[in-house]
């Protein structure tokens, strides 16, 4: 079984969610890229960056799982973001004195965010409405104060795909605590019922894609065919895989 595929130097982990609970445990930067944000690492150097020094990427895009299969033969598990959410929070509900410090894009998605992990059972849950981050000489000293005091086991960054894994990284950089920074995205929003309803049947099928496009079509449907970028990529890259 492939255990990991070398893209663009990125390496990317072939997981299997049985071996999720080994995964949950470790300390680190868990990054998911999805499609359209892949495509865009040619010439986002930042975001570039922010992937290849990832302690964890998971195969969050359903089309890249596909091109590799396709194009190169090359056959591994999607592990989405809302699978993982979907995990994480079962495995919440059995460990909540554990303490999640949200980086929320607003005060809408803030209080959703924090009602639904409370409703888990989670007793310290922490909201942060992150600014308006700019890519280039990327900061945030307020943020990393707040999140040295508090000491979080889980660090979740809602915020869009993109930026939210640059800002990853920077946390990483930055924080001398050892703790799980997760940059699953908008993902949760799919729990709290904030965006396009996907479930598990939707992710398994690769489907989550489709029905974003039919409840935000002006949003997604430049995004998803900027992903098409991902063909010739995939195509004309060299790709290692490691068993």
């Amino acid at each position: 079984m492939i255990s990991k595929v070398i893209f663009k130097k990125i390496i990317f982990n072939n997981i299997h969610e049985k071996n999720f609970n080994k995964c949950i445990v470790k300390k680190g930067l868990f990054v998911f890229p999805a499609g359209p944000a892949l495509a865009s690492i040619n010439h986002s150097n930042e975001y570039y960056d922010s992937i290849r020094k990832a302690d964890l990427v998971f195969f969050d895009s359903g089309f890249f799982v596909l091109l590799l299969r396709l194009f190169k033969n090359i056959s591994v598990k999607k592990f989405s973001g809302y699978k993982f959410l979907d995990l994480f929070f079962n495995f919440l509900k059995k460990n909540k004195k554990k303490s999640i410090f949200c980086i929320d894009p607003n005060l809408k998605f803030s209080k959703s965010n924090k009602k639904f992990l409370k409703n888990l059972g989670i007793k310290r849950v922490y909201n942060y409405m992150a600014p308006n981050y700019k890519i280039k000489n990327f900061s945030d000293r307020k943020l990393l104060k707040k999140i040295k005091k508090i000491r979080p086991d889980f660090i979740l960054t809602n915020i869009g795909g993109g930026k939210q894994e640059i800002l990853g990284l920077y946390l990483k950089k930055n924080l001398t605590i050892k703790t799980t920074i997760l940059c699953t995205g908008a993902a949760i929003s799919f729990f709290t019922k904030d965006q396009a309803p996907i479930n598990r049947v939707v992710d398994k099928f690769y489907l989550g894609w489709f029905v974003r496009l039919i409840f935000n079509p002006l949003v997604f449907s430049k995004r998803y065919l900027n992903s098409l970028k991902l063909i010739p990529m995939v195509i004309f890259s060299k790709i290692k895989t490691i068993d």
